[in-house]
């Protein structure tokens, strides 16, 4: 069978948690649940440094605006370990060229990734932070569980992955003045700033 649904929904997963994608196929192979994860994603030291950063992702992706933060400085982390690990896969199944697999499993993290910062963008105008907390916790779980579901059922999950991508898309489509609004404030913001830090106070008016 092709790997491409596997990358697909591998480079889907990543653009949500890319260190929570490399444990999990890391773990599934080293404890011999199946074959279909290659040799590089199970060793220990790659186990432990992505073990690392997925509790740094789980705490800093459930706060109010330091989830935006972290989202920004995974723009390219993301897609870039999505490609990775899609050519890893397919190097090993040897059903599809590597360098393809990279650029599907790369372009689809980078599609899934700007998905979940507008989203993050768009829950962060609102002023509770327990919607952070939940839409976190559903991004975990939804990773783990497509994951898991690809390695037996890889055709299924990649339909899954694509529906959610799907509707990720339609819905910061909707939100799409609300996000851009909060961006618009944000540099507004800077721009009042940067004048101050430049040049001083202002005179006093007479």
């Amino acid at each position: 069978m092709s790997v491409l649904p596997l990358v697909f929904t591998s480079g889907w997963a990543s653009g949500i948690n890319a260190y929570a994608v490399v444990l999990l196929f890391g773990l599934l192979g080293a404890t011999g649940v199946t074959d279909e994860v290659p040799a590089a994603l199970q060793r220990p030291d790659v186990l432990i440094v992505a073990g690392v950063l997925f509790v740094a992702e789980a705490v800093a992706d459930k706060v109010p605006y330091v989830d935006s933060v972290w989202d920004a400085v995974h723009t390219v982390i993301r897609p870039v370990s999505g490609g990775v690990v899609a050519a890893l896969l397919a190097g090993h199944n040897g059903s599809l060229p590597e360098l393809a697999a990279g650029a599907v499993g790369g372009s689809t993290a980078l599609l899934s990734h700007l998905v979940k910062a507008g989203t993050r963008i768009a829950v962060n105008t609102s002023p509770e932070p327990a919607s952070n907390i939940v839409l976190s916790l559903a991004e975990d779980l939804g990773v783990a569980g497509l994951i898991a579901f690809a390695v037996f059922h890889p055709v299924a999950a990649a339909v899954i992955a694509g529906t959610l991508l799907a509707a990720g898309i339609a819905v910061v489509v909707l939100l799409w003045s609300r996000i851009r609004r909060f961006l618009q404030r944000r540099r507004q913001r800077r721009a009042e700033k940067r004048p101050a830090a430049v040049g001083g106070a202002a005179p006093p008016v007479t």
